[in-house]
């Protein structure tokens, strides 16, 4: 169920809107606004609020057509309109290439995106290569709803031509510069690189979204952030080749619930300290989730590098898990190549409460903290976790976990047993 205070946040976000019979959406009723929302994903605005249909400047629904400039300029109408504006994207398959979607813009906040079709790549061979695919960017306000799919086909080229060292394949749906965005209802499924990727960004929440890709897919996160403060997933079901969702520098007050993970790589903090000069990392919670058949559970995960920086203030609550290789995880030695120095990321105040399950590893949590900058005010309550993997040809192994740098607060039931 959809907590009170999300309610209230898509409340306030949509405050404004004219729907129906032209009566303004009270902001106090947080209940009529998400009943409201969903008419907006219809198109069911009230008659001052002026519609920008794609295919009313060209674009074609014919999974053929390359609409790219259609889009761009059915965008810059709704942009530059001094009023309320709604981008209307019908049903029907549109080919597009890459889009940057800028402001600054001149409409009434929020601009609606009602997206009921389906988005496809235009041919690699004729579009940039590795540009972003579609990027919002620099403008205040925007609603994206509906029941579209953005399909990045990331099977047909861009996974076999991801290497080391590489630029990082495309991202779905680039938002960056951006205040009060809510996106509710839409599917991202095989992006090249990240489904979302959000940075520089303030007050977002994300409800009700499905992100899909194989698990063999590589660095397809989910939603991946960074710089952005005052976001809230929720709702929601992603699986994929990487992170469900990760957060590096610089992301702030950040709630994550009621999220379905798996596969993938679970939910990961990091990885810290990679470049110069990085923003902490505070007020962090991911609570009521479950995870299925991941790499990873709760992960905090820092380079050994130069880079100092924090990450502080990290609840971790209520997860299930189910045939989770790393349940619980810090990770200070990640990416550790020959001439690395011990990491500068002082991890500190993080709280793993009440998570339970089953997991494939005889090693079931793994705090392996920085040498230099100990983790410190680390708790571990009420956890219980039951081993589940394949039969140890050595059974004398045991259930257990392991810590090193790091004095570890434990509270309530412990399994596997605390560390020495």
């Amino acid at each position: 169920m959809t907590s009170m205070r999300l309610l209230a946040i898509i409340a306030i976000l949509v405050q404004g809107l004219v729907i129906g019979d032209s009566q303004e959406l009270p902001s106090f009723d947080p209940e009529q606004a998400v009943a409201k929302v969903l008419e907006v994903a219809e198109g069911k605005v009230g008659p001052d609020v002026k519609k920008f249909n794609v295919v009313d400047f060209g674009a074609k629904p014919d999974g053929a057509t390359t609409s790219t400039i259609n889009f761009i300029r059915a965008f810059k109408e709704a942009c530059n309109h001094n009023g309320r504006a709604m981008l209307v994207i019908p049903e029907g398959n549109f080919v597009v290439g890459s889009m940057l979607l800028s402001g600054p813009c001149t409409f009434q906040p929020p601009l609606m995106v009602q997206f009921a079709g389906n988005l496809l790549p235009q041919d690699s061979t004729v579009a940039a290569e590795n540009a972003d695919w579609i990027t919002f960017m620099n403008f205040n306000g925007l609603f994206i709803s509906g029941k579209g799919i953005i399909n990045g086909q990331g099977e047909k080229k861009a996974w076999n031509s991801v290497c080391d060292g590489c630029r990082r394949q495309s991202a779905s749906l680039k938002l960056i510069k951006l205040n009060d965005v809510l996106i509710s209802g839409i599917t991202s499924v095989n992006a090249k690189g990240f489904h979302m990727m959000i940075s520089v960004c303030n007050n977002f929440v994300i409800t009700n979204v499905n992100i899909s890709a194989p698990d063999e897919s590589p660095n397809t996160d989910g939603i991946h952030m960074s710089k952005t403060n005052k976001v809230r997933i929720s709702d929601s079901v992603i699986g994929t080749g990487d992170d469900c969702v990760s957060m590096i520098h610089g992301t702030t007050n950040v709630t994550i619930e009621n999220v379905k993970c798996g596969p993938g790589h679970g939910f990961s903090i990091g990885s810290l300290g990679h470049y110069e000069d990085e923003f902490d990392v505070f007020g962090i919670t991911v609570r009521n989730c479950s995870l299925s058949h991941t790499e990873n559970g709760a992960r905090i995960k820092t380079y050994r590098n130069e880079s100092p920086s924090k990450a502080s203030g990290i609840i971790f609550q209520d997860l299930i898990m189910e045939n989770v290789k790393n349940p619980i995880l810090i990770d200070q030695e990640y990416a550790t190549i020959k001439g690395s120095v011990d990491s500068k990321v002082l991890i500190s105040d993080v709280e793993f409460s009440n998570i339970r399950g089953t997991t494939i590893s005889k090693i079931a949590i793994v705090l392996a903290c920085s040498p230099t900058f100990p983790c410190q005010g680390i708790t571990l309550k009420d956890i219980h976790l039951e081993y589940s993997g394949p039969p140890d040809h050595n059974e004398d192994t045991p259930f257990s976990s392991n810590c090193t740098n790091v004095k570890v607060n434990y509270i309530g039931e412990q399994m596997p047993p605390p560390c020495a």
